[in-house]
């Protein structure tokens, strides 16, 4: 029997890739008290990471597919984790990061490729809190990272 989540994955033509390795001294996750904290996770298109700097030489819709692809990096990392998204209750709070200009305050439409995703995937339990913050620099010259908690059906 095929789960609602892997149906929706299926009917967007979404595949999870193999989550990525932590590039420094962290685990990709932890479960605790029902939520499980998602590291920040990078964006790669075709197995490439997405780099740039929004505002200087990346646009908006560029950065909203890095985003969506950071919230596909997290739903293989919560895969992982639990064994499959079925045990995934809400997704809690994402926290967004976009490698941006300092004249560049476009932050929360970047964000919306990733928020976007979870609510396509999981429906109102896809809906959360987030920030959307624009920051300097990002791991390997990133153009976005993500991170996420989220509530699960432990047991």
């Amino acid at each position: 029997m095929t789960s609602l989540i892997s149906q929706r994955l299926a009917e967007h033509g979404i595949v999870l890739p193999e989550p990525a390795a932590p590039v420094a001294a962290y685990v990709p996750t932890v479960l605790a008290g029902g939520l499980l904290h998602i590291s920040g996770q990078l964006p790669f298109e075709d197995g490439v990471l997405m780099t740039g700097r929004l505002g200087e030489d990346r646009d908006i819709d560029f950065g909203h597919r890095a985003a969506r692809a950071c919230a596909i990096m997290l739903l293989a990392q919560a895969s992982k984790a639990l064994g499959g998204l079925d045990h995934v209750r809400r997704i809690v709070k994402l926290g967004v990061f976009i490698n941006s200009a300092a004249h560049f305050t476009d932050q929360p439409k970047v964000a919306n490729g990733a928020s976007e995703l979870m609510e396509l995937i999981f429906g109102e339990a896809g809906k959360h809190a987030r920030s959307a913050v624009g920051v300097p620099v990002l791991p390997l010259g990133a153009v976005v990272e993500v991170d996420a908690i989220v509530a699960v059906q432990e047991g």
